[in-house]
């Protein structure tokens, strides 16, 4: 099998991601050789149509995905990190291969709308609390979050998009008076001095969002309990949608850590299984080459469907192309772990497309067995695609 290269996790501006325009990133994935390339959203699948038809101009094969922050009660009553490492029981999720258009039926349609309107509340609660904040330092500006909303996102505000607007509005209003921008952070930031650049928009925003909406910040709102769902309504959410129920990996740290939950990997892979995964991710990004290549190929032998991306869901700019830690390009074993992850991907959303059970049924049944044949089956789809270039 030729091993085409994959980045099966990539957020665009449909929720928040480093990318301008969502076109951008499948024009960064034709230079940088990405053959098959996954959207994975925030609570929204709004931008599946645009991707969808990109990625048909480019001739690279579109997966359609989505993530959530769900909570587990048991993991958080335990005191258990899970893929959250400072909030215990939080569990992020992801669901690989939805349909494309959309059919989410009742309750599920309205609990992810429901979901997703209480993350943009809570934005929308930090935004007045920064103003407030601006106003006890006397900034002699304020931030617009209507016009935050229609200017900077489409429609889904996170936390970063306020980071972003302070940057620009701080910016616009100081000049190109440094000292002033510095100062004018400093006493923001309570006394703590800028550390990145002031040309270093990405590092600048990561300083605005950790010292100021982050918890224990000035303007930080803590989410509502209605703003997470509990792990398993997720998964059925995500079942309804046609798609899979994937865990994402936050792996090792830098310091060769990791949670509570993932430590243990032979523990890891039977607790997911008993909890109906069977689907993993990580972003390579964050892992250490060898750490990352241990737990996907042990992962990947115990019969899970394992992809990886780069996510690109903070203000930096990287490659499309995968690597792990500090850049080092991944090992051929990884690749093809990555692209026979979205082969089955490809292939489970052509059967739900037909109207069939796919490798995940809607009741959340999978049979592994038959995952050799949804490779097969998706290869053949993804280079039909891919190679009439």
């Amino acid at each position: 099998m030729n091993v085409l290269n994959v980045n099966a996790h990539l957020h665009t501006p449909y929720s928040f991601s480093a990318f301008n325009e969502l076109t951008q990133a499948l024009d960064m994935a034709v230079n940088d050789g990405v053959s098959v390339v996954g959207i994975n959203d925030f609570y929204t699948t709004a931008g599946y149509e645009a991707w969808a038809a990109a990625c048909k101009e480019r001739h690279l094969y579109p997966l359609f995905n989505i993530e959530f922050i769900s909570l587990n009660e048991a993991d958080q009553k335990a005191g258990l990190r899970v893929n959250d490492p400072g909030n215990p029981g939080r569990t992020y999720l992801s669901g690989k291969g939805l349909t494309n258009p959309l059919n989410l039926p009742e309750p599920y349609a309205s609990q992810l709308k429901a979901v997703r309107e209480a993350a943009n509340v809570q934005v929308e609660q930090m935004c007045a609390k920064l103003n407030t904040v601006l106003d006890s330092h006397n900034a002699g500006f304020q931030l617009d979050f209507n016009w935050i909303r229609d200017n900077l996102t489409k429609g889904s505000i996170r936390e970063r998009h306020l980071a972003k607007a302070l940057r620009i509005k701080v910016y616009e209003t100081l000049g190109s008076d440094d000292a002033a921008i510095k100062a004018c952070f400093e006493q923001l930031f309570g006394g703590k001095a800028l550390k990145s650049a002031l040309n270093d928009e990405a590092g600048v925003e990561n300083e605005i969002r950790g010292n100021l909406l982050k918890a224990g910040g000035a303007a930080f709102v803590p989410e509502e309990a209605t703003a997470f769902l509990p792990m398993e309504q997720v998964c059925r959410i995500i079942q309804a949608a046609g798609g899979i129920p994937t865990y994402p990996f936050l792996a090792d740290d830098a310091k060769g850590g990791y949670t509570d939950f993932e430590g243990n990997l032979e523990q890891v892979a039977a607790t997911l299984t008993e909890r109906g995964f069977a689907s993993v991710e990580f972003i390579s990004t964050r892992n250490d080459l060898h750490l990352l290549e241990k737990y996907a190929v042990y992962l990947h032998e115990q019969g899970f469907v394992v992809t990886l991306g780069t996510e690109h869901n903070t203000p930096a700019m990287e490659p499309i192309l995968l690597s792990a830690r500090h850049g080092v390009p991944l090992t051929d074993t990884l690749k093809r772990i990555n692209y026979e992850g979205a082969c089955v991907i490809a292939a489970h959303q052509h059967v739900v497309a037909q109207g069939l059970p796919g490798y995940v049924d809607v009741d959340g049944r999978c049979d592994r067995s038959k995952r050799a044949e949804y490779i097969k089956l998706g290869d053949q789809l993804i280079k039909a695609v891919v190679e009439t270039k």
